[in-house]
């Protein structure tokens, strides 16, 4: 188990536990985080939508064509914005630092 820490639009932090193999989103949502998720990890609606902190980013396996598709889909995305769900937690992402995107990003 490991650590990731999670921005809120708010400005507060907090840091939850990883769960190994287990979606971004999913151990975002078990915590109660404020995090829509409406199709539940599918890669069909984009509103799992977090930035990866920079120094983080390289470290992810790269967004496939449908996640990019989606984020293409937002009115407000930025260069190290990934889908939740498309973030497989495992032990090397130990510290990960998203920021929840707020509502209609």
């Amino acid at each position: 188990m490991g650590i990731i820490k999670v921005n809120q639009a708010d400005g507060t932090s907090r840091e939850i536990e990883g769960v190994e193999g287990w979606r971004v989103m999913e151990v975002i949502r078990a915590h109660g985080l404020p995090i829509e998720a409406i199709c539940g990890g599918a890669c069909a609606c984009a509103t799992c939508h977090v930035e990866v902190e920079p120094e983080w980013a390289g470290r992810l396996h790269p967004a496939r064509d449908d996640e990019e598709a989606l984020l293409d889909t937002l009115p407000a995305t930025g260069p190290t914005s990934r889908l939740s769900c498309q973030i497989i937690w495992e032990e090397h992402l130990d510290g990960l630092e998203v920021t929840l995107a707020g509502e209609g990003a």
